[in-house]
């Protein structure tokens, strides 16, 4: 009867190798203390290497590895295996800021930002398209008073959707997120400044036959939005920007009943409008500047603490 050869003592290997797990026959085999270290963590190359070839074909020194290795660790790592499987994948917006640096959290807030979903980006820009083609259409005045009247009110109304618990469904998140609410209310503020300005540059491109008096929007778009975070901390994150555009609705119908003509500009459009529009921001964001504390003491959700 021939033997099969097997693992003798230390150094006793007939066919060359290592003195492998208890019971298993065949070639080399990792020895017991090198798999212990392996399931520990602590195997370094080249050894590592070897073992880690080697257990994907050897069911016994697997099962001596399932031995020495902690059990709890073990369920430990599946679950955070698990949990990465289950993670949702950044989207593009959320990839892209990750590879310039932004921190995951910050990316995460900035991307879940209500306002920068294509749903509404798409319902400005066809707001935007009608308001040009309404403009084409009086093509007999000397300025797009309907574009110039509406453009200004979209930043505000997208700070104001961007932030706060009534409007923003990540908003228990951002609660939780490691920085404070005033910095998290700039964030997302600069993020839909930066697409509702560049959809209203998009808009105002389509109206060259103005010239330059087609952009007299910016300046009151930057005074709206600076008055309405200027008042967020006293009156919470609706009734600020709402009153806010209220008050450009009502300047405006002011200034169409005084103004000298159909065709004249409206007042907040002349050079003075726009030097006071100018003010205006400057003077909000002071504001906003100086009262920054309050974001945090009041969360940007309804009236701040006074005291």
């Amino acid at each position: 009867m021939t033997n099969t050869p097997s693992h003798g003592a230390a150094g006793d290997d007939r066919d060359g190798g290592t003195r492998g797990p208890s019971g298993a026959t065949g070639g080399w085999h990792v020895p017991e203390e090198d798999l212990r270290a392996y399931a520990r963590g602590e195997l370094t190359a080249p050894m590592l290497w070897s073992a880690d070839s080697h257990l994907t074909a050897c069911a016994a020194c697997r099962a001596v590895l399932a031995e020495a290795g902690d059990p709890v660790a073990l369920d430990a790592g599946w679950e955070r295996l698990d949990a990465a499987l289950d993670a949702p994948r950044p989207g593009l917006p959320e990839s892209l800021l990750l590879r310039t640096g932004v921190a995951d959290h910050t990316a995460r807030l900035l991307a879940a930002t209500p306002v920068l979903r294509r749903s509404w980006l798409g319902a400005v820009g066809a707001v935007l398209l009608l308001t040009v083609l309404a403009s084409h259409a009086m093509r007999g005045t000397t300025s797009p008073t309907l574009f110039l009247a509406l453009a200004p009110l979209l930043p505000l109304a997208g700070v104001a959707l961007s932030y706060g618990p009534a409007l923003d469904p990540t908003y228990e998140m951002a609660v939780v997120a490691p920085m404070h609410g005033f910095r998290l209310l700039m964030i997302r503020t600069v993020a839909v400044l930066t697409a509702a300005l560049g959809l209203n540059g998009l808009a105002t491109l389509a109206l060259p036959g103005y010239g330059p008096r087609a952009l007299a929007w910016l300046l009151p778009a930057l005074a709206l939005t600076a008055s309405g975070l200027a008042l967020t901390p006293r009156l919470g994150p609706v009734l600020a920007p709402s009153l806010a555009g209220a008050g450009w609705v009502v300047l405006l119908v002011a200034a169409d009943a005084v103004r000298a003509g159909a065709d004249a500009p409206l007042a907040p459009f002349t050079a003075a409008g726009q030097g006071a529009a100018a003010l205006v921001a400057g003077v909000g964001t002071a504001l906003v500047f100086l009262l920054r504390e309050r974001f945090d003491l009041g969360g940007g959700t309804g009236p701040a603490a006074t005291g």
